[in-house]
């Protein structure tokens, strides 16, 4: 109320502020009572409460705006703060900040239903005597903070290489995926005969743009 007041002082003046919300919102500040609570001096809450709003600023801008309030408490404590998570909760109220929420669930893969699946030719064995005999390939995603990146990879099982790469903004196959393959098969001067591509059962993977061009290389 006496913050509110402070902001609207000068253009509608206490007494008017003070009757006109004191008649529409209960237990409303006195134009008197406002005038007590100005002239007397600070509590010990008030004055810890001055100290620590900025303190809790500037620890959260140092750590890249993204602590919440159980690391907020944690990193007062290790400051020296004798402070409860209730007060740290209260404070970054106060102070205007809080932490990042975790995102939704993203997904990178959707089974393709209702289509034939190719058979398992790896058999849960990633295993490899040489290069080029098994390749695996997925789709990871990267929070930015401009939304997400999703990452598709195609990994040589026997070398443990990442021989093709691809980053987009979506997952659509002839973009994402696809590129990546397309990486992957120009190191291998083109000819993928002998190589057994293995994928998770997504509709990114399972597309016929995909799938055509896995067997135009020539792998399984």
């Amino acid at each position: 109320m006496i913050t509110f007041i402070d902001e609207h002082r000068d253009r509608f003046g206490v007494e008017f502020i003070c009757r006109v919300l004191g008649a529409a919102v209960r237990r409303f500040l006195t134009s008197r009572g406002y005038r007590a609570a100005k002239t007397r001096p600070a509590s010990v809450r008030q004055l810890r409460d001055e100290l620590l709003v900025p303190e809790i600023q500037r620890l959260h801008a140092e750590n890249y705006g993204v602590y919440g309030v159980r690391k907020m408490h944690a990193l007062l404590q290790r400051e020296g703060w004798e402070i409860g998570r209730d007060q740290t909760a209260r404070l970054m109220r106060l102070a205007g900040v809080q932490g990042i929420t975790r995102r939704a669930k993203v997904y990178t893969t959707r089974s393709g239903r209702g289509q034939e699946l190719p058979g398992d030719l790896v058999n849960r064995v990633f295993t490899a005597p040489a290069p080029r005999c098994l390749w695996v390939a997925d789709i990871t995603y990267v929070a930015t903070w401009s939304g997400f990146a999703y990452v598709a990879f195609i990994t040589d099982v026997f070398s443990r290489k990442i021989v093709g790469w691809s980053v987009a903004a979506t997952l659509k196959a002839e973009v994402l995926p696809l590129q990546a393959l397309e990486m992957a098969a120009w190191g291998a001067d083109g000819d993928l005969a002998g190589v057994r591509h293995h994928s998770v059962h997504g509709s990114n993977y399972m597309s016929i743009v995909y799938s055509e061009r896995v067997r135009e290389l020539g792998a399984k």
